[in-house]
């Protein structure tokens, strides 16, 4: 048991590296529109997840102010946040103009594919 258990975590970085070259930003899971909030129609938000599996940081470097905090407006093909992936900083961008009205995730954090990093509001 402890070899099959040695074998899993290069199997899943392996897994993960696969993912790497293709960009955040075309990723169909990256951003998904959630229905309009019964208050305002023309409001809608998205939810920005994570394209790969990694650590989450919302600074370029430690010290550094954050990317993007909530409350303040983004545009299309900013940067939200990086995740790094074996040692590679892949950077997550928005793909709206907006105002970031949610963070999910704690700087430092580890962080699965699939996973809520933020919400966007956009009209």
């Amino acid at each position: 048991a402890p070899a099959a258990a040695a074998a899993l975590p290069p199997a899943a970085a392996g897994a993960a590296a696969t993912v790497n070259p293709a960009p955040p930003a075309s990723s169909p899971d990256a951003a998904r529109p959630l229905p309009p909030s019964a208050d305002d129609d023309s409001v809608e938000l998205v939810v920005v997840k994570s394209p790969i599996v990694g650590t989450f940081y919302n600074t370029p470097e430690p010290g550094a102010p954050p990317f993007v905090e909530v409350g303040q407006r983004v545009k299309k093909d900013q940067v939200l946040c990086i995740i790094e992936a074996m040692k590679l900083m892949n950077e997550i961008t928005s793909e709206y103009d907006g105002e970031i009205v949610s963070a999910y995730v704690e700087n430092g954090k580890p962080v699965q594919y699939g996973e809520r990093l933020f919400a966007i509001r956009f009209s």
